[in-house]
């Protein structure tokens, strides 16, 4: 039964879950604000509280995400659309019937069913209306706190042109189904249908819809980009890389108010935020080092996923007994420090984070445009530790569009974007190295954060101007010589 009247909302919103297939024979909740689901979190036992009242829980088995059981639908119009291979896996049209009509089933029995609409984009003109069908409270709080939040009256008015059906319980069975594991993340681009099921890990949300966003945008002319960004009024900056690369801690500065920390899309006007929150990593979190993103950690509404307690209730961040990959799902609107409407004008600095694991890259090199398209390309980086099941160390890798894992299309459709933008608006571009930089890993430790950040604000001041720079004699970028606030000594492995 569909019963609204436990619902935010006192009126139905145009679609129903019957639209989706769905004659669900339990409670359906509609739409209801993060204080209810976080309450509800905790009844149902899905979640426990911080002792400063923060929702914390825990995924199992997987606490990252799960590209081996990833999945695109192969279907007739997206033939030539799809750049098909490792990344995005074909599945055949009657295979994912069949898990479509197990999911179905599975939500349909299940004694609560939580629903919220919402949108991806903050850009009116270019925002994507999604909703999320959900076996768990926590899970719709998540996509509250992830994506554009809706008016009253838009939800009443609110038709999804996506839906994820996301069943965390339900495991396939990979003789049967067609899959690689119990664990399924399948996406119907032409069909407006995401299923998930298998994994508690709540990032697959968001970066399922992020993928459909990169599918969709370009057909527009817009680029969407795996990047933060942020703006001083005057001049804005992107910041691209994979997880763990510094997107979220670099984008969060004091001096320059946050547009977003993860996902955005490039229009002719400007930048634009796909989401109405952040996702962090928090391990090793310290207030010294990121105050910003340390505060929302002790403030309700935020959701912990895969921390560790102390005897005391106050998280540990430096316990990485559940994973390295421990998070922290915020409301922007938790930053002081941000846009008003999670948009800023043309970029005047392209950032392009890597995380260099052997210690070979500039702590910060000065690209051509042609270089910045190559690393663009390329997007060479290490993947860092618990963002992925398996990845216990940094592994090199080569992630084209510094988000290959979620980009449906050709790599060149990005790029040619991309190449186009920094032109038409005269962007400097820059390579930065998070990673190490006296040595690689084993033998050195990543690059103090401090250093970074001088590097990156004299960068984005301009301050580097009138510095001398010298050529690399590996890779031929432009290096600085000297940096206020950064030894001379680590300038130039």
């Amino acid at each position: 039964m569909e019963d609204r009247a436990i619902s935010d909302s006192s009126t139905a919103p145009l679609t129903t879950l019957a639209d989706h297939g769905m004659n669900p024979s339990g409670k359906v909740h509609w739409n209801l604000g993060w204080e209810k689901l976080h309450e509800l979190a905790v009844s149902r036992k899905e979640a426990k509280l911080t002792s400063h009242g923060v929702l914390l829980t825990t995924t199992g088995e997987r606490t990252g995400r799960s590209p081996n059981d990833r999945f695109i639908v192969e279907e007739t119009g997206l033939a030539d659309e799809v750049w098909w291979g490792d990344v995005n896996r074909p599945i055949s049209p009657d295979k994912f019937e069949r898990l479509l009509d197990k999911t179905r089933k599975h939500l349909d029995r299940t004694d609560d069913l939580f629903v919220k609409d919402a949108f991806c984009g903050a850009d009116t003109r270019h925002r994507m209306p999604v909703r999320l069908v959900t076996e768990n409270a926590w899970h719709a709080a998540f996509m509250h706190n992830m994506f554009v939040r809706a008016s009253e009256d838009e939800l009443e008015r609110h038709t999804p042109e996506y839906t994820i059906l996301h069943a965390p319980s339900l495991k396939a069975n990979p003789s049967k189904d067609g899959t690689n594991s119990g664990v399924f993340v399948i996406l119907a681009l032409d069909r407006g249908l995401v299923i998930i099921g298998g994994t508690q890990y709540a990032g697959e949300i968001k970066k399922a819809i992020f993928t459909i966003m990169n599918h969709i945008l370009p057909e527009k002319g817009l680029l969407p980009m795996h990047c933060s960004a942020n703006t001083d009024g005057h001049n804005s900056a992107l910041f691209f890389g994979l997880s763990g690369t510094g997107k979220t801690t670099l984008s969060a500065d004091p001096d320059r108010a946050l547009v977003g920390d993860d996902e955005h899309g490039w229009s002719e006007d400007g930048v634009f935020n796909f989401e109405g929150g952040c996702y962090a990593k928090l391990i090793n979190l310290s207030k010294k080092d990121e105050p910003a993103i340390f505060a929302t950690t002790r403030m309700k509404g935020t959701i912990l996923e895969n921390v560790v307690l102390n005897a005391d209730g106050t998280p540990d961040f430096t316990n990485d007994s559940l994973t390295q990959n421990t998070r922290g799902s915020y409301s922007i609107e938790a930053i002081e420090n941000r846009t008003p409407d999670s948009m800023a004008g043309n970029p005047k600095n392209v950032v392009f984070l890597t995380c260099d694991a052997f210690g070979v890259l500039p702590p910060l090199s000065r690209l051509t445009p042609e270089q910045a398209a190559y690393h663009f390309i390329s997007g060479y980086t290490a993947k860092v530790a618990g963002t992925e099941i398996g990845i216990t160390e940094p592994q090199a890798t080569f992630s084209t569009c510094f988000g290959a894992p979620f980009m449906p299309r050709h790599p060149s459709i990005y790029a040619d974007l991309l190449s186009k933008k920094i032109r038409e608006n005269d962007a400097k571009c820059w390579l930065i190295n998070t990673g190490w930089v006296a040595g690689g890993y084993g033998d050195s430790s990543r690059i103090k954060i401090k250093w970074t950040r001088a590097l990156l604000n004299a960068a984005l001041n301009g301050d580097l101007d009138d510095v001398v720079f010298v050529k690399d004699q590996r890779f031929g970028f432009s290096v600085p010589t000297t940096c206020e606030g950064v030894p001379d000594s680590i300038l130039q492995p």
